[in-house]
């Protein structure tokens, strides 16, 4: 099994990336965050990464650090999700949000997500709230329910956004990715910006 490469990085998109390694290219499938991490074409980089052997196909998985592989891995162990979604919910928050979130059971947080409905976010809550402890050590103390706030990159503004355009009838990807592009753009700003101003500036990326 393949656990891990290096080499120059051919070509990247918000889902996968082509690594060349000794001229061999080698896709891998990303989440959005991995992907915004990554240099540009012709750099060298190095990912984690976790083999699926299928009868019809051999899929490659890339993380930029072996505690996000482990996530990603424990989240498939959850009832309805696969590996797919597993990458957008990876996409949607950092892991250490993520860690809290569960083992808070912040359900309604979790629905913000691409791809989570409320079924599934109850199902995380509650086969996964008390692994989530597992990864404190790694990626420091999760906040208790009362000391709980949202980082500078990651604020509550961006999913309650996220949520406000999927009302609107946006897919959550296309919504994410939208707001994706506004943080990127400026990170500073974005993570002072409120609900509203959030919602303007992904439409007008979307236009």
């Amino acid at each position: 099994m393949i656990a891990h490469i290096s080499g120059t990085l051919l070509s990247k998109d918000a889902s996968a990336a082509v690594i060349d390694v000794h001229g061999v290219g080698y896709e891998i499938h990303i989440s959005t965050r991995t992907s915004d991490g990554l240099p540009q074409p012709g750099e060298q980089v190095a990912l984690h990464i976790h083999t699926s052997v299928r009868e019809d196909a051999i899929t490659l998985y890339g993380f930029p650090d072996s505690s996000e592989k482990r996530l990603f891995l424990l989240l498939n162990t959850v009832s309805g999700i696969g590996p797919k979604l597993a990458l957008a919910i990876l996409s949607g928050l950092e892991p250490a949000a993520l860690c809290s979130a569960i083992s808070l059971k912040d359900s309604k947080r979790l629905t913000t997500l691409p791809g989570v409905g409320k079924k599934t976010a109850e199902r995380l809550c509650m086969e996964l709230a008390e692994k989530m402890l597992a990864f404190t050590v790694e990626l420091g103390p999760l906040p208790t329910k009362a000391s709980a706030l949202p980082t500078a990159s990651e604020g509550f503004a961006i999913h309650d956004a996220a949520s406000a355009l999927m009302n609107l009838g946006y897919p959550q990807e296309t919504a994410w990715q939208a707001l994706r592009s506004v943080q990127q753009a400026d990170p500073a700003k974005a993570a002072e910006m409120r609900v509203d101003e959030l919602i303007r500036a992904a439409l007008r990326s979307m236009a």
